[in-house]
């Protein structure tokens, strides 16, 4: 499959390719991105998440009155879940939340996910991209020229630029990754794909292996 580069100014500038072996055109690889992903999502989860029992709220162990001759219900505890204040009953508490995902899943997904998005023609490939200054607005005006405005876009280095990371950071639908880091929850969830020519020549030698 052969992808035209174009240059940042809209010029075609060559093409690249990728062996049509490496993609995957049919229902093979679905359950694969679907575990993949899954798994990623359920690993950003930090599970930090707690409530007091009856046995962590902090209070003594007194009875609050005698049984009976007082008219109101019994109670034997100031902890109690009923009460204000009291402890919390089937709540939530610190788990681990990790899914494990075989590495040859994971490669498999990866591939399926870009064989998808290359198919339904979801990538740009531009022969370089590079801002002279980490200024939001020298990026916006760059990228403008590549993709529509509109729409979450994932632009695919080769390397890691600190400049181009620090001028997308304040776009909440942009994100600047080196295509050794892609993964596919991120190659699924951005509307475009742009790549540089060497970012797009490292994805393919990932899909490869």
């Amino acid at each position: 499959m052969k992808i035209s580069v174009i240059t940042t100014a809209g010029t075609a500038k060559g093409e690249v390719e990728i062996a049509d072996e490496l993609l995957i055109k049919n229902g093979k690889g679905s359950q694969a991105v679907h575990d993949a992903v899954t798994a990623y999502r359920a690993n950003q989860r930090q599970g930090t998440s707690k409530v007091k029992q009856i046995g962590d709220v902090h209070g003594s162990g007194k009875k609050p009155w005698r049984q009976k001759g007082t008219g109101r219900a019994r109670a034997g505890s100031f902890a109690s879940p009923i009460w204000r204040g009291g402890g919390v009953v089937f709540g939530p508490h610190p788990r681990d939340y990790t899914i494990t995902v075989p590495k040859k899943v994971k490669a498999l997904a990866f591939r399926k996910a870009l064989s998808e998005r290359l198919i339904a023609g979801d990538v740009v490939v531009v022969d370089e991209l590079k801002v002279n200054s980490p200024k939001t607005k020298d990026f916006v005006g760059l990228i403008s020229k590549i993709v529509a405005a509109k729409g979450a876009t994932l632009v695919v280095t080769d390397v890691v630029d600190k400049n181009l990371k620090l001028a997308a950071r304040n776009l909440p639908s942009v994100l600047v990754e080196p295509a050794d880091s892609v993964n596919t929850y991120e190659l699924l969830r951005f509307d475009k794909i742009v790549a540089t020519r060497a970012g797009f020549e490292k994805l393919a030698t990932r899909v490869s292996k």
